[in-house]
């Protein structure tokens, strides 16, 4: 059995892996924006950055295999597609984003250096951590995410203790606006990535969790852990940027990416003063930095089990995935949202589905029943995707047939019947043939 301090550096670790730039940025201005409702927006945005990804943390602790075993009860090709396409999409977006954040909200203020430089700097301390793999956990777990944590509650302690009252609300949806928000943190995504991070991490500990039972019950325990500490740094943030935001001036003309930006820097430096701006720097950093880290590591991960646990292709993949951070690193911040959300919103439903389908039951959860929801959802999530790219009459004319897609969650339930679908279809089946 694991000990109490495996434990709590295990949910500290995974605290930390989730909780990057997006984690950070969009909270305050989501809160801002969302005033006097910015309870419900918590409540939509928790479905999202928190519940899902636990839940996939939850999946990981049955499985304790790869991302390859959440689809493959779909088909073989499936699962190898989806994992190489969530692993692109992650060294190719949320990686990035990252150093794109550190280097406007960090470094460029305090030293007016090229992003390249920051890029190149920090994508190689990242690979530093990537290749000293056994000790990443640790690292995290122990140093870094209390530091973050610390930091995180002095801000929202010390500005919802000078808070006022908070806006106005500008959210007509405030739980739907709240649950399509939750979607750019990408922890959805992460839970399938960081939970298949930790289950490798755990092979390398000198501890005895090597037992199912035991890893799953530390791996459950460290998944709430981490989902409390998500909670309460989510409210918290939100609930700053409603009430105490409201003593900081935010320009409406900027994109929402600057706004985030200035909104979390007014409010540091406002509840610290121009310590605020210090602490700001680092706890961006920092928080960025963890992300990265575990992106890259579980990508590097996934295609070592893909060529027979190589170490060069642990390597090389390392490599390749922080140079590809260099090159789109040098993209902005709001370039990389405005190029991740239509992918988002493609890959995100299939993603949802798929964690909630290998937390049920075995006998809920076929493959037939996993074929018919993936299909389902894939396709009631076209729409969403061609809305956001070209929006036309006849798309609208369309989707006002289906329940929730103007809300872009068209594919909730045509998915749900599937599912009810296809376990009917499933039972009766195998009545007959018993018969």
């Amino acid at each position: 059995m694991y000990k109490r301090k495996v434990l709590l550096v295990t949910a500290f670790g995974l605290f930390s892996l989730f909780f990057g730039a997006g984690n950070l940025l969009i909270p305050p201005l989501l809160g801002y924006n969302a005033g006097e409702q910015w309870f419900w927006v918590t409540l939509g945005f928790m479905i999202t950055a928190v519940i899902i990804p636990i839940i996939g943390i939850m999946a990981h602790a049955k499985l304790q295999g790869t991302m390859y075993d959440f689809g493959k009860k779909v088909s073989p090709w499936f699962s190898s597609i989806y994992c190489v396409i969530v692993y692109i999409i992650s060294i190719a977006i949320p990686s990035p984003r990252t150093a794109s954040a550190t280097h406007e909200i960090a470094i460029h203020p305090a030293f007016g250096t090229d992003p390249l430089w920051t890029s190149l700097i920090y994508f190689a301390l990242v690979l530093v951590f990537v290749l000293n793999r056994s000790k990443i956990l640790n690292v995290i777990g122990k140093f870094l995410t209390p530091l973050i944590v610390i930091m995180l509650l002095m801000v929202i302690g010390i500005g919802l203790y000078n808070s006022s009252l908070a806006n106005p609300a500008t959210f007509q949806s405030p739980i739907v606006s709240g649950i399509l928000e939750g979607y750019q943190t990408f922890d959805a995504i992460g839970a399938v990535v960081v939970g298949a991070f930790i289950i490798v991490s755990l092979k390398f500990k000198t501890i005895d969790v090597e037992a199912y039972e035991a890893k799953k019950s530390l791996i459950r325990k460290a998944g709430l852990i981490a989902g409390l500490g998500l909670f309460v740094i989510y409210a918290g943030l939100i609930s700053v940027g409603a009430y105490y935001g409201t003593e900081i001036s935010v320009d409406s003309t900027l994109s929402n990416d600057m706004q985030r930006a200035n909104l979390l820097r007014g409010i540091s430096i406002s509840a610290l003063g121009t310590f605020g701006n210090t602490v700001l720097s680092v706890l961006i950093s920092l928080a960025c930095f963890t992300t990265a880290v575990g992106i890259v590591a579980g990508t590097a991960d996934y295609f070592r089990g893909l060529f027979h646990s190589s170490n060069n292709a642990y390597i090389i993949t390392a490599i390749l995935a922080c140079l590809a951070g260099v090159g789109v690193g040098q993209l902005d911040f709001h370039s990389i949202i405005v190029i991740a959300y239509p992918i988002l919103l493609f890959i995100y439903p299939i993603t949802i589905v798929l964690i909630i389908l290998n937390v049920l039951p075995e006998k809920l959860a076929t493959p037939l029943v996993f074929r018919a929801v993936v299909i389902t959802t894939f396709i009631f999530s076209i729409p969403d995707v061609i809305g956001f790219i070209s929006p036309s009459d006849s798309l609208k004319n369309l989707t006002n047939y289906i329940p929730l897609a103007n809300h872009s969650l068209g594919w909730i339930l045509p998915a749900l019947v599937a599912f009810v679908l296809a376990n009917v279809f499933f039972k009766t089946s195998t009545e007959r043939s018993d018969s």
